[in-house]
């Protein structure tokens, strides 16, 4: 995968026709996950179950139901989601009401058990698990299922076992193929080029939400879907996810943008940080530090070595510029990078303490900012995507404070 598509110098305007004029929709090639490509992902899912001795694996409606079955749909106190069995059977289970609309993202063969108001949908999963002999069998739960899911189930079935479901789903979730690449590639190059269009059209005085609005228009224009925009200016820099006080572009101080998309689902995050005008020293050696730091932890991540050593490599250099120890400030105050793909923020994360070894198809953000309090902050967050020779940026970061979002 390559970096992003170059399509404008980030400090001229010539040939800009307004906020979003001009703008290529660079989703509009992309091609979605394929039914082939999910039923793959349930026969991996089956073999992974098979391998862990787990009977069958419930997700309820989410990220997961979407990465097996192609539903979206959202969460409420009415219960929607899905039992995978180990022999690759699927049901949907789903209020009777909701069954049309339901179906209209369904991807694959299910059989779709409904229940009306006055019915248990636990109970009717759980007759679907005893219909498969599955009474005493091992059950497994995706780590985001609601308790009184859980509970529900147990009760259906008192004499089966509850257990996580965490090698079955996340061992296919966290391995992306080359068609979740693909998209988020272009969730990558759509968000940096927002920025590009941003950063030609940034005024002083400024608020954050207008700042946002340039990047979320150009972003639609582009063909993705924004997912969300944090904006920082000046002191609330020094904070990872900002401040309620009011804020404004000024001459002279940090702007800390931390924005990201989605294209069929799959996501971006990147975030830069530069200065509206001249920066001066302190604001140059921090970004400079920063960036080292970002590039520490790109060359730490490497086939086999545990996620969380990625995180101690940053951090040992961070402690040799009199920042932390650990977590402390001035310094990093937080992890040095997330799990992406179809969340935002999905496992396994880049953590002092975390022991999954990092393999090809794996994916990333890489962010370990500098925080300040009281002065500012920089953050430049790039994502990458193992490969079996090492790491890929999905974006390249950028060489310095004064091109800062190339």
């Amino acid at each position: 995968m390559g970096g992003a598509v170059a399509l404008w110098s980030p400090s001229s305007k010539a040939g800009d026709t307004g906020a979003t004029g001009a703008l290529p929709n660079l989703a509009a090639a992309a091609k979605p996950i394929s039914v082939e490509e999910r039923r793959m992902r349930v026969a991996k899912a089956a073999a992974l179950m098979r391998a862990s001795n787990i009977d069958a694996v419930l997700v309820e409606a989410g990220s997961s139901l979407v990465y097996f079955t192609g539903i979206r749909w959202w969460r409420s106190e009415r219960l929607t989601g899905a039992i995978i069995t180990r022999e690759g059977e699927i049901s949907v289970v789903t209020p009777f009401f909701e069954e049309p609309s339901v179906r209209e993202t369904l991807a694959l063969d299910a059989e779709v058990l409904t229940w009306n108001e006055d019915e248990d949908p636990l109970g009717l999963l759980g007759g679907w698990l005893r219909s498969r002999g599955l009474s005493k069998g091992m059950i497994g739960v995706e780590e985001t299922v609601r308790y009184f899911a859980v509970d529900g189930l147990q009760a259906a079935l008192p004499d089966a076992r509850i257990v996580s479901a965490n090698p079955i789903v996340r061992g296919c979730r966290m391995i992306k193929s080359p068609a979740e690449l693909a998209l988020m590639q272009v969730a990558n190059d759509i968000t940096l080029n927002a920025y590009r269009r941003m950063y030609r059209n940034i005024e002083a005085g400024m608020t954050p939400a207008d700042v946002g609005a340039l990047i979320n228009d150009a972003t639609a224009a582009m063909g993705g879907s924004p997912e969300f925009a944090l904006v920082l200016l000046g002191e609330a820099s020094a904070y990872p996810h900002g401040t309620g006080k009011p804020q404004e572009v000024r001459e002279g101080e940090v702007v800390l943008l931390d924005c990201g998309c989605n294209v069929h689902g799959y996501q971006s995050d990147i975030s830069r940080s530069f200065v509206f005008g001249e920066p001066n020293a302190r604001q140059r050696l921090v970004w400079n530090q920063m960036r080292k730091g970002q590039q520490v932890a790109f060359e730490a991540a490497q086939i086999g070595t545990q996620a969380g050593k990625v995180d101690d490599a940053v951090r040992a250099y961070y402690r040799t510029l009199g920042y932390g120890p650990g977590y402390k400030l001035p310094g990093t105050s937080h992890r040095t990078g997330h799990g992406i793909g179809l969340d935002g923020h999905e496992p396994v994360n880049l953590v002092h303490g975390e022991t999954t070894r990092l393999a090809s198809g794996m994916c990333f953000s890489d962010e370990p900012g500098i925080y300040i309090p009281g002065e500012f902050g920089i953050r430049l967050e790039d994502c990458f995507h193992m490969t079996e020779s090492g790491p890929r940026w999905f974006t390249q970061p950028p060489a310095s404070i004064d091109d800062p979002i190339s």
